[in-house]
This record gives C-alpha cells, sequence and structure tokens, in this order.
C-alpha cells in the first residue's frame, strides 16, 4: 500500500488551491495513505479534505520564537513522526527553504516538488521549477502530471464538516436570518491591506442590496470586529471571529460572497458557491476564483482596487445573484 505524504504549510486560500491536487492523487492511488503536512493553524481545514486520512500540524509560531528550549523539542517530535511515516511519497506543493527540508527529511524513496529557488533541488528526487504563468491550483495539477500521473476528471470540492454546517445554521436562526431569503456574505478583509476595496464601499454595498431585501453578513477575523463596528450600528449581522470552518458554513448557506483575494472566498469557491472577487489584477499565474476567471472584478485600468466603483461591484453582484437562484 502507498503511503503519501503532501506538504503545504500555508495559507488557506493555498492549501485550498491544493484540493485538485489531492483528488487526482486518490484516483491514482486508490487504496493509499494519505497524510497532509501543514501548518497548525491550517489543520482545521483538512476536515473538509475527504481523501485525506491523516494530519501532521505543525507549531510554525514555536519554531519562529527562536527559543531552542521550544524549537528542539518540536523539531525531533516532527522528526520521529516523518521517520516512522515510513512514506513511499513525498510531495512538497510549497517548495520553500524550510519544506524542502521537511521533504528530505522523511527519507522517502520518492520525492517531488515545485521548486521555487535555486539550491533546493537537493531536496528531491524529481523537482521541478514553478511556473509562474499559471493558476496556482493548475500548477500542483501539472507538477503531478510531470510526474507521471494522471490528472483528467480531478475535482475541486471542499466538504463542510455537518458540525459546522450547523453551527451555521444556529447562527442564522439566532439572528432571525432566513435560509430562504438571499444572503450576501460580505468578507471585506485580506491578508494585505494593498488588496483590500475600502469598508465604506462593502458599506455601501450593503445598503444597496439591503434596500433591495437582501440578508447582509459581514464577517472577518477576531481582529476585525471594531472595525465592523460602522456595519454593526447600520444592523447588519456581524459574523466575525467565528471558526473558520463556520464562517465557511456562512459562506455556503449565503447566496453570493462577495470578498478580495483571500483564502475564505477561495474555500467558498471549492464549495461550489457563486463568489464574486474583488482582485488588483487577474494576469496569468493571478489566484483568480479557481476555474472561474470571470468571477473576478479587477480595476478597468491598473490595478489600484479602490478605483473599483461600488456601482461596478453592486452589478456584479446582481449579476452573481441571478445566477445563483437560476
Amino acid at each position: 500500500m502507498e503511503n503519501i505524504l503532501l506538504i503545504r504549510l500555508k495559507s488557506i486560500g493555498d492549501v485550498a488551491f491544493t484540493l485538485p491536487a489531492v483528488n487526482a492523487i486518490r484516483n491514482n492511488f486508490p487504496s493509499a495513505k494519505i497524510t497532509f503536512l501543514t501548518s497548525k493553524e491550517n489543520a482545521v481545514l483538512l476536515r473538509g479534505f475527504r481523501e485525506v486520512n491523516d494530519v501532521i500540524p505543525i507549531d510554525r509560531a514555536a519554531w519562529r520564537a527562536g527559543n531552542p528550549l521550544r524549537i528542539l523539542p518540536e523539531f525531533y517530535c516532527l522528526l520521529r513522526r516523518l521517520r516512522a511515516g515510513r512514506f513511499s511519497l513525498a510531495i512538497d506543493f510549497q517548495g520553500y527553504g524550510e519544506t524542502a527540508w521537511l521533504t528530505r527529511l522523511t527519507g522517502s524513496p520518492r520525492r517531488w516538488g515545485s521548486v521555487y529557488g535555486s539550491g533546493r533541488q537537493w531536496a528531491y528526487t524529481r523537482g521541478l521549477k514553478r511556473e509562474e504563468n499559471i493558476h496556482p491550483a493548475d500548477w500542483s495539477l501539472a507538477l503531478l502530471q510531470q510526474c507521471g500521473l494522471k490528472t483528467e476528471g480531478n475535482i475541486n470540492e471542499f466538504v463542510l464538516p455537518d458540525d459546522a454546517r450547523a453551527a451555521a445554521r444556529k447562527f442564522f436562526w439566532e439572528r432571525k436570518l432566513e435560509l430562504s431569503k438571499p444572503t450576501l456574505f460580505l468578507q471585506p478583509f485580506t491578508s494585505s491591506p494593498q488588496k483590500n476595496w475600502p469598508l465604506k464601499n462593502y458599506l455601501a454595498l450593503a445598503e444597496h442590496s439591503r434596500s433591495r431585501g437582501r440578508q447582509i453578513i459581514f464577517g472577518g477575523g477576531p481582529a476585525d470586529r471594531v472595525t465592523l463596528e460602522a456595519a454593526q450600528l447600520r444592523g447588519v449581522c456581524i459574523s466575525a471571529g467565528l471558526p473558520l470552518l463556520v464562517s465557511a458554513g456562512l459562506a455556503e448557506l449565503s447566496s453570493v460572497m462577495v470578498c478580495g483575494d483571500t483564502g475564505l472566498g477561495h474555500l467558498a469557491v471549492a464549495q461550489g458557491r457563486r463568489v464574486v472577487m474583488l482582485m488588483m489584477h487577474k494576469n496569468p499565474g493571478a489566484c483568480v476564483p479557481f476555474r472561474h476567471p470571470e468571477w473576478a472584478l479587477t480595476p478597468s485600468a491598473g490595478i489600484d482596487i479602490t478605483t473599483i466603483s461600488v456601482a461596478e461591484a453592486a452589478a456584479a453582484t446582481e449579476q452573481a445573484l441571478s445566477e445563483s437562484a437560476g
């Protein structure tokens, strides 16, 4: 039986982009045990990867702390687990220095990897230079294909756990939101401020949609609660700070998600939800919604995301609502 290790430490969106490749691996190795090595904070995502059998989380905060008393126990524990896994194949989808080392430390006889920087080829038995002009999910599939696997007919599907869906339904019930009514899930914030469409524009979009009878939910992380007070004062629901999978449940229950280039948005795409993603550009290799580049709304000129007007976003949202209703 094949014993396969997959590596992608960060981030939410990038882990989600490995989904088609994970499913392709399962198609090639139906009886294999598939283990996924990822950062501790992203380990919960793997609950929605139905083809993954086991997860190895890494506490990268302990590594970055610089304290040998914390680093050494973590390192030896990880090393023991990697060696005990007796992996017949290790695949590094990330290709950074630390993941190259981790791939090599597995001792696997077959080690495939995406190579970003020179000098990392040594870590792999088959290392391929990362192609920057294709979507990250397509590159993971291309890596598998160039290593001899079949990638036809793969699917991009995230399966939300039942408890997360139940918690999302409870959120709707407690806020007196109706599942039968059109609902917009707005996620104004991304990991990089320069990728954010202005919050005032999201508020204007929310008012436009509420005037047409749509329910509004504003999402975000725990740190975004204070920033979203302006939205709360306007009487819309705030879900900032909920666990990631519960937020994914809210996206699944909503008609359309409007967001920036953010991991939760890409996860919603993998859940089969209609998304309007406000982005700086959609050049080859950009992280547009996978297989749906038409769902990305970009500036008509340049890459200044603030030049996207509320009217443009409202029109794209109305079109998305019409498509989701159909």
